[in-house]
């Protein structure tokens, strides 16, 4: 009944408070006539009088009376609840939910997130962070970000960083009394840490190239681990070599924890995106956020 009545309810509110079929119709935009008619429709199918009409005034019944006031809290607080939705829509506030790899959750989003907060104190951010290749439509994420070779083509995508470069390291204890790698290959013969990556259920290949030529090398060692915290933890306790993005080695090289081998085989690799499903009708909050993250080069 109320899909069948919902336009004639909102007809009869209007009515209601005008108590004139020319002033309501004129607020409605409608005819007088396709007025008369909706509200005697609305009163034949509920089988109730609503109002009493003479031909100089007319005004509610009874019946007519107890449906306005059934009616009449629930529509204002629809109406305003709608007026929110508007406003927020256009306005810096409400929630941002993004999708990110752990390896940069902290080096390249926290600083960004961090200035765009204090910019917009009212606007909430969550990320998630974990090493998949997340579907953000189905898990209902604004946005994700990745490094461009990672990037469905039907995504939008917004360049966030230079292009990035990774690093070998492990601790100076365990290098002590080894040799140091030379090429990529050198690397079979040390304890190496390895990332699983959840999406594949597959470790990380770690990725080399110099003078063109290119190599990959799957690493062998004692540990396999599902995020670059505990890669790095692993490696300052002295375990072995880890892959991990080079500005996230660089506070330990800089204090010494960690050092680097076959930098000169770390070649530029792809810069990480914002990307996200559609180019229309993004919240003021989600574009704000996006030209704060947005790298100009």
């Amino acid at each position: 009944m109320l899909r069948e009545n919902i336009n004639d309810f909102l007809f009869f509110i209007v009515l209601a408070r005008e108590e004139s079929f020319t002033k309501a119709a004129a607020q409605l935009g409608i005819s007088q006539s396709a007025l008369s008619h909706a509200i005697k429709a609305l009163e034949s199918r509920m089988d109730i009088r609503l109002f009493n009409r003479t031909t100089r005034s007319m005004s509610l019944t009874d019946a007519g009376e107890r449906l306005l006031n059934i009616l009449n809290p629930r529509f204002n607080e629809i109406e305003a609840e709608l007026n929110q939705l508007k406003k927020e829509y256009y306005q810096p506030v409400g929630s941002i939910r993004i999708s990110v790899s752990d390896s940069v959750s902290e080096t390249l989003m926290w600083p960004a997130v961090k200035r765009f907060c204090a910019k917009y104190p009212e606007i909430n951010i969550e990320i998630n962070a974990e090493n998949r290749l997340t579907d953000i439509v189905a898990e209902r994420f604004d946005a994700g970000v990745r490094m461009g070779d990672q990037i469905a083509q039907d995504m939008i995508a917004v360049k966030i960083s230079p292009k990035v470069r990774f690093a070998v390291v492990c601790s100076p204890a365990y290098l002590k009394n080894r040799n140091v790698p030379q090429i990529p290959a050198d690397l079979l013969q040390h304890e190496c840490i390895n990332l699983r990556l959840n999406s594949f259920g597959a470790n990380y290949v770690w990725e080399f190239s110099k003078n063109d030529v290119q190599t990959n090398i799957r690493v062998k060692g004692q540990f396999t681990f599902n995020t670059t915290h505990q890669l790095i933890s692993a490696a300052l306790d002295g375990f072995g070599f880890i892959y991990i993005l080079e500005m996230q080695a660089e506070p330990y090289i800089a204090n010494n924890q960690l050092v680097r081998v076959l930098e000169d085989w770390c070649s530029p690799q792809a810069p990480f995106y914002l990307y996200y499903p559609s180019r229309h009708q993004h919240r003021e909050a989600f574009k704000l956020f996006v030209d704060e993250l947005r790298y100009i080069e």
